[in-house]
């Protein structure tokens, strides 16, 4: 029997090479001749250098760049020095994870170090860059990046604008660097929301980022003349492009103002790590995340490896720390296996989820060893 076991990360608290090992090492525990092949899979967002760097061998490149308040700090991306590609993921500089919850503000949060990030890559030579696009703190559009990039803004009254994410109602230029050279720049989204409206980066993620309701509105009219300015003035934009709204907007900031094109994050991995060749030559597939819910079918990872083992025939598991929204997910599994248990108490899952990643693959592989 050979098991293909490639789940995504459990966000806060596994990474997907940690949630790989536990599942195999469970399945072991029953099925001792089992061959198992390990494929950790990302999909833009939190561990997608990581998966990349494990799957082609990369190497880290430290650095220094400044975090969501404009605060210096250490950092690194991911290197592949055989294909002269840089793995950079935002969150490195802009995720929630620099912030403490008491520190969430997405008028001051700034995308600035990624384009710190980006520009240090390109001075290393990097012939393309991938920019993993997920769990960010921000809402800017992409207008720290932009800054760090070397654009200018200046709202109504010639004033520059330069942190306050606020003075953007009012933008009526900007000016572009005379000579930025960058590498073609891809972003891997792991979400499909536009930039601007109801389903728009601000309506749907600023309020897990501390934003108020009145902040909200101010956040929106400010992506709005962003975008408005920024088409007319830098480079024409469709505000319904799919996958714009990421990561507070800034799918939408590397198109404008770093030429990026935007691609699902999990099909650039896969592609990338030879997912699919593994998925046809394995008898059993085994996926998994954090928190399986109707968000999976939007371009998560899971969502992915079940649509492709589908393609060619094989059975597909999952094994998540909880599941919500099943009869929507559908028939996506053949089964689906929670760590979490009715009236568990979700801090004590997270602890031993170690533990319980093993023992649900043992029931997992007893189940199929009964047939």
């Amino acid at each position: 029997m050979k098991i293909l076991v490639a789940p995504d990360k459990f966000k806060g608290c596994l990474s997907a090479q940690e949630v790989a090992k536990e599942i195999a090492a469970g399945v072991r525990d029953v099925l001792s001749r089992a061959e198992i092949e390990l494929m950790p899979i990302a999909d833009g967002g939190e561990g997608t250098a990581e998966v990349i760097s494990q799957a082609l061998h990369g190497s880290t490149v430290s650095c220094r760049a400044h975090d969501p308040l404009l605060r210096p700090i250490p950092c690194h991306y991911t290197m592949i020095k055989e294909r002269n590609l840089a793995v950079i993921e935002m969150s490195e500089v802009a995720g929630m994870r620099r912030l403490t919850e008491s520190e969430y503000d997405p008028l001051r949060a700034t995308t600035f170090g990624v384009g710190q990030l980006i520009l240090d890559a390109a001075r290393r030579g990097a012939g393309t860059i991938i920019v993993g696009l997920g769990g960010s703190a921000t809402n800017d559009g992409g207008f720290g990046l932009a800054r760090a990039l070397g654009f200018r803004f200046f709202d109504g009254e010639g004033i520059q604008v330069r942190t306050a994410i606020n003075k953007l109602r009012t933008l009526k230029r900007i000016d572009a660097p005379r000579n930025l050279s960058l590498p073609p720049i891809i972003g891997a989204v792991d979400v499909q929301n536009r930039l601007l409206g109801k389903h728009g980066a601000t309506r749907a993620f600023g309020p897990q980022k501390g934003a108020t309701k009145a902040e909200l509105a101010i956040l929106e009219k400010c992506l709005k003349r962003l975008a408005r300015v920024a088409s007319r003035q830098v480079r024409r934009f469709n505000p319904r492009t799919p996958g714009a709204g990421a990561a507070g907007g800034l799918g939408f900031g590397l198109m404008v103002f770093a030429h990026a094109t935007l691609r699902p994050g999990f099909d650039l991995v896969a592609e990338m790590i030879g997912l699919e060749a593994r998925i046809r030559n394995a008898d059993i597939i085994v996926t998994g995340e954090g928190r399986l819910d109707v968000q999976t079918l939007k371009g998560k990872g899971p969502a992915g490896v079940a649509t492709l083992a589908r393609k060619h025939g094989k059975p597909v598991f999952a094994i998540v720390g909880e599941a919500r929204d099943q009869k929507k997910i559908g028939d996506l599994f053949e089964r689906v296996y929670q760590l979490a248990s009715p009236g568990s108490d979700r801090a004590e899952t997270m602890a031993r989820a170690r533990d319980l990643l093993r023992k649900r693959a043992a029931d997992m592989a007893k189940a199929w060893e009964r047939g």
